[in-house]
């Protein structure tokens, strides 16, 4: 019992110094601009194409009105893991890609940590514009938004889905449920045509202002390690 109480430390610090390295003093956004091009069907190409026409063409929007770039993903559209966050921020807006901002060095680290990068999942935002001053998205506005995420994951079509943060859970999920009580759980549900194993943890940018909550990240990342095995997921 000591044994594997002191081997589940060593990987716990193991995971603490890989996702904290030169977090804190690196500001700088990601720069991604050289993007991949993932060889994906014409149908999928696109689907995804109208998508985001039609996510630009969006009226009466004060969302679109102040932002610079549409954030509409990044990633592999091939992959079978989907992750979904809140929406851009002031890095992401400059950009056009989610998570390049601190959270997104911290949510590379994450995936580093179970043997995953941008080549092999795929990212979006419940919201695709910036929200002035980074706010948390209104309930109008995540209605607005929500037929385009349904979408999205029907395009995709991930086996695995991972929620980050309550914004997302709570738009995907329902508002009558907690993140501290729905993480760390596979939840198995349809999204529109989309049957998907979803799991829900903190949005990295959380994480930076509450450290100490990384360890309950780090099981849900276990969990997600565990379902990509148990699924055949490359």
């Amino acid at each position: 019992m000591l044994k594997k109480n002191i081997s589940n430390s060593i990987k716990l610090l193991k995971y603490y110094k890989l996702i904290n390295f030169n977090l804190i003093y690196n500001n700088k956004a990601i720069n991604r601009y050289k993007k991949n091009n993932y060889e994906i069907s014409e149908d999928k190409s696109k689907k995804l194409e109208l998508l985001k026409k039609e996510i630009m063409s969006l009226k009466n929007c004060e969302l679109k009105k102040q932002a610079k770039n549409i954030v509409f993903c990044d990633g592999n559209p091939k992959s079978k893991i989907m992750l979904i966050g809140e929406a851009p921020g002031a890095n992401e807006d400059q950009e056009g890609l989610p998570f390049v901002g601190r959270a997104g060095i911290l949510l590379d680290k994450m995936l580093a940590a179970i043997h995953l990068d941008r080549k092999k999942v795929y990212i979006s935002n419940i919201i695709n514009y910036r929200p002035p001053d980074n706010r948390r998205p209104t309930e109008e506005e995540i209605k607005r938004y929500l037929p385009f995420i349904i979408k999205h994951i029907e395009i995709i079509n991930p086996k695995i889905l991972i929620l980050l943060g309550s914004t997302a859970m709570n738009a995907l999920i329902g508002k009558d449920v907690v993140i501290s009580k729905m993480r760390g759980e596979w939840i198995e549900k349809k999204i529109g045509n989309c049957k998907t194993s979803i799991i829900i943890t903190f949005h990295p940018a959380f994480l930076i202002r509450q450290p100490a909550q990384k360890k309950w990240a780090w099981i849900d990342l276990k969990m997600v390690r565990d379902k990509k095995i148990e699924l055949k997921i490359n």
